[in-house]
C-alpha cells in the first residue's frame, strides 16, 4: 500500500515539475499559433481575390464593377478638387463603372478618372487634371496627338487625339484639361462627353 503510495507520489512530483515548463510555454506558442494562423488565412484571402480580379473565371471576362457605386467617391472629389469635377448623368442601362479614383496629393496636379465599360463592352473614360496639360495629356491618351476632326458638344468644342491604345476628346480650359478617352468611336464619345456635368452622376 505505502509502496503504491511512493508511486503516486513520485508521479505527482513529476507532474508538477514537468507542469510549469508547459505552463510558461502554452501562451506564447497559442499567441503565436493564432497570430500565424490569422497571417496565413489573410494571404490566402489575398491570394484569392488577386486571383479572382486579376484572373478572368467562368461567367465573367474580368470585368469588376466599382463596389458600392460611385456617388460617395464623386462627392468626395467634388469637395477636394480644385476644379469642377465631370461625371456622367443619366447613361442608359448596361453601363458599368470599373474605375473611380482623385489623387489630390498635389493640388497643383490633382487628378480625376471615371471609367466605364459601355454596353457594347467598349471602354469609355473621362480624366481631368489642373496640371499640366502637355504631360497630363500623353499619358491618359496613349500618347496620343492630336488629329483633324473636332467636335462641337453642348456648344464647347473639343479637339480630337489619337494615341497608340485610345483615341480622345480634348477640351483645355484655363483652369482644368477634360479628356474623354476610349476604345469606343468618336460618335459615341461624344454622346458621353455630352452627358458630362459638375452636378450630375
Amino acid at each position: 500500500m505505502g509502496h503504491h503510495g511512493g508511486v503516486a507520489t513520485e508521479n505527482a512530483v513529476a507532474q508538477l515539475g514537468t507542469a510549469p515548463t508547459t505552463t510558461q510555454k502554452r501562451p506564447g506558442m497559442g499567441a503565436k499559433s493564432v497570430k500565424d494562423m490569422v497571417l496565413s488565412l489573410a494571404a490566402v484571402m489575398l491570394a484569392g481575390l488577386v486571383i479572382y480580379y486579376f484572373i478572368p473565371h467562368s461567367g465573367g471576362d474580368g470585368v469588376h464593377a466599382v463596389q458600392g457605386g460611385i456617388t460617395s467617391s464623386v462627392d468626395s472629389a467634388r469637395r477636394a478638387a480644385p476644379f469642377p469635377v465631370l461625371a456622367p448623368g443619366g447613361l442608359p442601362k448596361g453601363w458599368t463603372a470599373t474605375e473611380v479614383n482623385y489623387d489630390g496629393m498635389d493640388a497643383t496636379d490633382a487628378i480625376w478618372s471615371l471609367g466605364y465599360i459601355d454596353p457594347q463592352r467598349q471602354y469609355v473614360s473621362v480624366q481631368q487634371s489642373n496640371g499640366s496639360a502637355a504631360v497630363f495629356i500623353p499619358s491618359v491618351t496613349t500618347s496620343g496627338v492630336k488629329v483633324s476632326g473636332t467636335s462641337t458638344i453642348n456648344g464647347v468644342v473639343w479637339a480630337h487625339y489619337q494615341g497608340s491604345n485610345y483615341r480622345a476628346l480634348v477640351l483645355e480650359t484655363p483652369k482644368v484639361t477634360t479628356v474623354v478617352t476610349g476604345t469606343e468611336s468618336y460618335a459615341a464619345m461624344d454622346a458621353f462627353a455630352a452627358k458630362l456635368s459638375d452636378t450630375a452622376y
